[in-house]
C-alpha cells in the first residue's frame, strides 16, 4: 500500500471513531509538518507548537478533506494557512525562512561560502510574502507547482508566475554580490 493509500485507510479509521489513529498520522507527518513550519519561523519551539496548533485544525476538519488531493497536499495547505495566520497575528517583521539548503555546502568551502549564504539568505528574507511562500513550499519543502499552487489556494499559472518573480528578485538583489 502506498503512502497515500496508508493515509486515506488511517483517515478512514479516525472517521469511523478510532480517534487513536489519529496518532499514526501525527508519528507520520510531525517531521515534515514541523519542518514546514521551521521555515516559516526560523524557531524550533514556535515551530513544534505551529505544527501541534496545524495537527489540531486538521483533527477538526479531518472530514472536510475531500480526496481531490492528495491528503499530504491538502495537510500542507491547511498547514501553510495556520502558519501564515500564526506569523500574522505574532509579528508583522519580515518572516525568516532556512535558505542553508539551497546554499549548503562543506564546511571545508570557507568562509566565502557562509557570507553567499548568508547574503543569498538575507535576499530570500526580503521577499515579499507572495514571492517567498511559493519559493519556501517549491524549493525548500521540494513541492510541485500543482501541490504548492493547492497548498497556498492559488492557481497554478498564478504560482509560476510567482516563482519566475520571485527567481528575477533574488537575482537582481544578488547580481555582482555573489
Amino acid at each position: 500500500m502506498s503512502m497515500s493509500g496508508e493515509d486515506e485507510a488511517t483517515v478512514d479509521r479516525v472517521l469511523a471513531g478510532d480517534t487513536a489513529a489519529f496518532a499514526v498520522l501525527v508519528a507520520r507527518w510531525q517531521g515534515p509538518m514541523v519542518n514546514l513550519a521551521y521555515r516559516f519561523c526560523r524557531d524550533h519551539a514556535r515551530a513544534e507548537d505551529m505544527a501541534q496548533e496545524a495537527f489540531l485544525r486538521v483533527f477538526r476538519r479531518l472530514s472536510t478533506w475531500r480526496r481531490d488531493a492528495t491528503f499530504s497536499t491538502w495537510l500542507f495547505a491547511l498547514a501553510t494557512n495556520v502558519y501564515r495566520d500564526e506569523l500574522r497575528r505574532a509579528s508583522p517583521e519580515t518572516v525568516p525562512i532556512d535558505v542553508e539548503a539551497a546554499a549548503a555546502g562543506s564546511v571545508e568551502e570557507g568562509a566565502v561560502d557562509t557570507d553567499r549564504r548568508a547574503l543569498v539568505k538575507r535576499a530570500v528574507q526580503s521577499l515579499p510574502p507572495k514571492y517567498r511562500e511559493p519559493m519556501v513550499l517549491f524549493y525548500f519543502h521540494e513541492q510541485d507547482v500543482a501541490a504548492t499552487a493547492h497548498s497556498l489556494g492559488l492557481p497554478e499559472g498564478t504560482v509560476k508566475a510567482r516563482l519566475s518573480r520571485g527567481r528575477d528578485l533574488l537575482a537582481s538583489k544578488l547580481r555582482n554580490r555573489i
